[in-house]
């Protein structure tokens, strides 16, 4: 049994074979697909995916640092009411973080959206999915102010260097493992065998960041099989092994 922690399956990118997509997954064995939210508008769409694969998808809830813009509190709003009238469909918050890759512009507001998250999530007792892109420092000084046995859950995409991941792990986080493992330039795989695999889960993001021998085009959740390929070169385990430890990770982190 295969989990994709992280895939954006109800974004425009799959409206004309989404079918086609899960299908495709559930062929190579994935079983369970996590979702996590962006913002307002994407929330119907996460829904009735859930509503036409009630076993196979699981709903994340938060506001993406990339749509914290001039209505951010509007939209953090949605979040907090979501949690109100949706509660027990549920698994994460997330994704939620800093983004200073595309705009910088409203840093400050990010930060305090990513604090108010976070909070909620302990509130409710649910994992945290994190996004961070050229901002581990920024991620860091709130998740060391905010550290405390409540905060756990996924640090999404993880794509930086040994330290960074241990650090990551230390504020009880599973590192997220996608195509960027597979990238020659990417250099996890440097490192990564030096991780226990007890803090790995699996995860495509797809559409984004397919792997090689995909890199470029649309990336689908069967393609976490490439994960696992690499995964198991780079602990030189078997695939089978990466599979069932990931697999308990993931379980554990989302509580099913």
């Amino acid at each position: 049994m295969l989990i994709d922690t992280h895939t954006h399956l109800y974004v425009e990118d799959f409206d004309t074979d989404y079918k086609e997509v899960i299908q495709r997954a559930m062929q190579q064995g994935v079983e369970y697909f996590f979702l996590p939210a962006i913002d307002a508008q994407y929330t119907e769409r996460m829904f009735r995916l859930k509503r036409e694969y009630p076993q196979q998808m699981f709903l994340m809830n938060g506001l993406h640092p990339c749509s914290v813009k001039e209505n951010w509190k509007e939209e953090l709003s949605h979040v907090i009411s979501l949690m109100k009238t949706h509660r027990k469909d549920i698994y994460a918050i997330g994704e939620i973080g800093i983004d200073f890759y595309w705009d910088k512009t409203f840093l400050e507001e990010q930060k305090t959206a990513f604090r108010l998250q976070i909070a909620l999530a302990k509130e409710h007792f649910l994992p945290i999915v994190i996004h961070c892109r050229e901002a581990f420092e920024e991620v860091f000084e709130v998740l060391e102010s905010e550290k405390d046995k409540q905060l756990f859950g996924i640090f999404h995409c993880f794509s930086g260097n040994k330290e960074q991941a241990e650090r990551a792990i230390s504020f009880g986080l599973k590192l997220g493992i996608g195509g960027v493992v597979t990238f020659k330039n990417g250099k996890l795989d440097t490192f990564l065998n030096e991780i226990p695999l007890e803090n790995i889960v699996l995860e495509t993001d797809a559409p984004y960041l397919a792997p090689v021998p995909f890199r470029g085009k649309r990336n689908e959740s069967s393609y976490l099989t490439y994960i696992v390929k690499k995964l198991a070169e780079i602990y030189n385990l078997s695939e089978n092994e990466i599979i069932k430890q990931t697999t308990k990770n993931a379980k554990e982190i989302f509580s099913i």
